[in-house]
């Protein structure tokens, strides 16, 4: 939380010297008590007044709304969640031959596509989500819609096939959103217009005309941040059982590590955010979590009617609390 007008908290120091003041007058009440004529009497009383709480709630509550009161004035704000209107998302997804292999379990692809599944029953119902794949070249399977069946239609229909071109795969990424949001969208806080690109890959750039870094650049100036998932662990091989297009090893196996180090590079340079995913719990986490981020955007509001509503609220639980227990302030 920030304030707008954080010197006027100075006005805090308001109920010390109300407690001080209060304290005062209490002793003062107390010195000129000893004119009672009744000892017996003026015991009694004071023994039963301190025995109870309850002769504090009234004062305890008009300092909490004093304090409140001058929180209020120094206007505080803080970031709060907001829906993006129009938002779109497109998932770009590597379909290359090594998401057939099976560190991730049942295999990387099939963790992805349980994932994705997930993240559509989570993204709110306005927001439009899209599909592209890319192996050797990029794939518009889905474009952005509302429709979440056409989208798991989509998803199911995902295919292991050959190399990976990430760069061109973020190129046809960015030409989808704009497609969907206007090439004229607004752009908020930090330049990024209402939508956003969620990359999972599990390996190297192999193929492609554009390199990622290309690729992140053409997001970077649309205003598209990029969230990166880096699929698979560093010792996933495909066995020859496994290989398909595009691998023609007589035996043995191939290894097909993860390339978490570019992808972080490019959620880095689009002001995305990196996430790296070792088995499938991982990776339902991960598009969980982005289900919010990628579809709200964080802005500051002035929060001074909350405070000066609890202070308000306060002030009368005191009266309140004051006709009930028969105390008064000193």
């Amino acid at each position: 939380m920030r304030f707008a007008s954080p010197w006027l908290l100075l006005l805090l120091l308001v109920v010390p010297v109300v407690v001080a003041f209060l304290w005062w007058v209490d002793r003062r009440s107390a010195r000129y008590a000893v004119a009672f004529t009744n000892i017996d009497v003026l015991a009694s009383v004071a023994v039963a007044r301190k025995s109870t709480w309850r002769r504090f709630v009234p004062l305890a509550l008009l300092l909490l709304a004093l304090t409140f009161a001058a929180t209020a004035v120094a206007r505080p704000n803080a970031a709060v969640s907001t829906a993006l209107s129009r938002a779109t998302v497109v998932l770009l997804v590597d379909t290359s031959g090594s998401m057939r292999a099976d560190d991730v379990k049942p295999t990387r692809l099939g963790a992805a596509q349980a994932a994705m599944f997930a993240f559509l029953d989570r993204v709110p119902k306005h927001v439009r989500v899209g599909l592209v794949s890319f192996s050797t070249s990029p794939q518009l399977l889905v474009p952005p819609t509302t429709n979440r069946i056409i989208m798991r239609e989509g998803v199911d229909l995902l295919e292991p096939e050959s190399g990976t071109a990430i760069g061109d795969g973020l190129q046809d990424a960015v030409n989808t959103v704009l497609a969907s949001v206007g090439r004229a969208a607004p752009r908020g806080k930090g330049g990024h217009i209402p939508a956003a690109i969620v990359l999972l890959s599990d390996g190297a750039q192999t193929r492609g005309t554009l390199s990622p870094i290309q690729g992140a650049q053409l997001a970077k100036n649309a205003g598209i941040p990029v969230y990166t998932i880096a699929l698979g662990t560093k010792n996933g091989v495909l066995r020859d059982s496994q290989f398909g297009f595009g691998f023609g090893f007589g035996g043995g196996a191939f290894p097909v590590p993860p390339d978490p180090a570019t992808l972080a590079e490019i959620a880095r340079f689009t002001g995305g955010i990196a996430y790296q995913a070792q088995s499938a719990e991982k990776v339902q986490a991960v598009y969980q979590r982005l289900s919010n981020t990628v579809t709200t955007h964080q802005q500051r509001r002035e929060i001074s009617s909350w405070f000066a509503g609890a202070a308000a609220f306060l002030l009368l639980g005191s009266l309140a609390a004051g006709k009930v227990t028969g105390e008064r302030l000193p």
